[in-house]
């Protein structure tokens, strides 16, 4: 981890028809850390997501990533540049067999990801890459598996590894560990850990548990502001932050 931010906001801010979500967010990502934002719910987290991924153009402020304004860039334009997020629905291909979902992810990258034409030779010449990618998420013996057979946890997974294929320098995880069953979340947690290395990682996370076993820095918002930031021991101790977000599970 280094003390060089690859993704910063200054002055963030998003409208909807006079609704404020997002209201001057300054956010700082060092590169190598892996960073949650929390608070509770309405607090503007996703909203935040969708500004740094372009999937929503701010009212005001701006987005800079390894130096570079994304401000007006299009999404796709973003993720070619190392900026990928997953999202807190599982975004797999149900019908397919995690093999071919990782696949289809290496098509993209490779530049045809909609070339269908394309010969089963061409394809299958990405087999390798998606396998060892399966064997990064713990995957590798439910290759042949269907997705939409693979329990929720596996599925997370597989979404991880869908995302790793497009080379990211800067995941962006939305809720990894929205409804899992406790041993998913173990699982998951040191898949996220894994992944982390020679990476940068930017969460929403609910779950308090893992944020403080993960995570090297806390942003935490509270009516579309930052309210608190720093390690999670730090953003604990705040009265501000117990009142907001941790009062019920830290009383």
């Amino acid at each position: 981890m280094t003390s060089t931010p690859i993704l910063s906001t200054a002055g963030l801010r998003k409208e909807f028809r006079g609704f404020v979500a997002v209201n001057g967010v300054d956010l700082s990502v060092r590169e190598g850390s892996i960073h949650a934002l929390i608070g509770p719910n309405g607090a503007g987290k996703t909203t935040v997501f969708n500004l740094l991924t372009q999937f929503l153009k701010p009212t005001s402020g701006r987005v800079v990533y390894r130096g570079r304004d994304i401000t007006a860039m299009a999404p796709a334009d973003v993720a070619r540049l190392g900026l990928v997020r997953s999202f807190q629905i599982s975004a797999v291909f149900p019908k397919l067999t995690a093999l071919a979902n990782v696949r289809v992810a290496l098509q993209r990258r490779a530049g045809f990801a909609t070339q269908f034409w394309r010969s089963s030779g061409v394809l299958a010449a990405l087999d390798d890459r998606a396998r060892a990618l399966l064997d990064d998420v713990g995957l590798s013996a439910h290759a042949e598996t269907d997705a939409a057979d693979l329990s929720y946890g596996r599925k997370r997974a597989l979404e991880i590894a869908t995302t790793l294929a497009l080379e990211p320098d800067l995941l962006l995880l939305d809720e990894p560990m929205a409804g899992m069953a406790h041993e998913d979340i173990g699982r998951v947690s040191e898949l996220i850990r894994t992944v982390a290395v020679g990476r940068t990682v930017l969460m929403v996370e609910h779950n308090l548990s893992v944020v403080a076993d993960l995570c090297d820095q806390v942003t935490v918002l509270a009516r579309g502001e930052v309210l608190a930031e720093g390690s999670y021991d730090e953003v604990s101790r705040d009265p501000r932050v117990r009142e907001a977000y941790m009062g019920s599970e830290h009383a």
